[in-house]
């Protein structure tokens, strides 16, 4: 039997499902969530009422857009502003028109691995900042922005909002801001939301909502496979369950196998069994302290420039440069 490497697989979602599905325990990354009814789902999820996350950093930009954008514009100019994961731009749109009411001299580039996010995104602002220049790139984060900086030499602003980083574990968020940091250069700067540690039942309340749209869009990845790999998930023989450890602020989100079942998936000839109560680990949603913070910035070679909060001190953003 050859190894997991040593196979080819058409698309990084082929590869990725069968190195997830043939681990044990399973998992498959959040970002397969992501397609046209993922997208619409999250912006559901985004709305909800217990979904305290967005409404946070909202409220800091409207508060603080100024100061912020003072920062970004440096002194005065021209500046890359990119978003890593920037699905609907919604927030960054208050620091778009901010900059642009200031005459900033920037481009707003934003990356997302959802071709149908970056487009509704760019339609939007050519719609409601008409004079804002935008130049979407779909991809992964590091090779688009490794590309990016090929081909310019000029001051970047890199966004990474949402909390998206507490997708990643701690020792996966320091590889990524070493990665980051490497690709800076002594003006640049870094602009990053971290959801805070709060009461336990207001995190899971955001990922456990009552109307099953969080479940929704975890059963998303069974959707997509079935349409895209030729997969036969059957999403009801699943349930989403969410699990949160104040001690190391981790959430995490589960696909748990009601019964024992064999799934098919036609594209990459598995054949994949499921023993009763067996998970796929699907997300990681990280919540942090100061001290993590700080930790998190020594270790990458970073150092913290500004933070914001909102008025619960349930969310903060902090401007980061590189450590000289």
């Amino acid at each position: 039997m050859r190894s997991k490497t040593s196979l080819k697989f058409e698309t990084a979602f082929h590869r990725d499902v069968y190195q997830g599905l043939t681990d044990n325990p399973k998992h498959i990354s959040s970002k397969y969530f992501y397609d046209e009814r993922g997208d619409r789902l999250f912006q559901d999820i985004m709305a909800m009422p217990d979904y305290y996350l967005t409404r946070a950093e909202l409220q800091i930009f409207d508060a603080n857009k100024t100061d912020i954008c003072r920062h970004f514009m440096g002194e005065g100019q021209f500046f890359h502003q990119i978003e890593l994961g920037a699905g609907d731009g919604k927030k960054t749109k208050i620091l778009l028109r901010h900059l642009w009411e200031q005459q900033a001299l920037f481009k707003y580039q934003p990356i997302d691995i959802s071709h149908n996010a970056l487009t509704h995104l760019k339609q939007s602002i050519h719609k409601e900042l008409p004079e804002v220049q935008v130049e979407t790139k779909a991809g992964t984060y590091f090779e688009t922005l490794k590309e990016l900086n090929n081909l310019q030499h000029d001051r970047k602003v890199l966004l990474f909002l949402g909390s998206n980083i507490g997708n990643l574990l701690h020792p996966q968020a320091v590889e990524f801001l070493v990665r980051l940091q490497g690709l800076m250069r002594e003006d640049d700067l870094l602009f990053i939301g971290f959801d805070q540690k709060k009461n336990p039942r207001k995190i899971l309340d955001a990922y456990n909502d009552p109307e099953g749209i969080t479940e929704a869009f975890n059963k998303n990845v069974l959707l997509r496979m079935n349409k895209e790999l030729g997969a036969n998930f059957n999403p009801e023989a699943f349930l989403h369950w969410e699990v949160y450890d104040p001690e190391s602020g981790t959430a995490r989100s589960f696909l748990v196998s009601i019964k024992r079942q064999t799934v098919f998936i036609k594209n990459l000839d598995l054949t994949v069994s499921f023993n009763p109560w067996e998970t796929i680990h699907t997300e990681i949603s990280q919540k942090y302290d100061d001290t993590i913070i700080h930790w998190l910035a020594e270790k990458a070679g970073l150092e913290p420039v500004e933070h914001y909060t909102d008025t619960q001190a349930s969310y903060k953003n902090f401007l980061f440069r590189k450590r000289s």
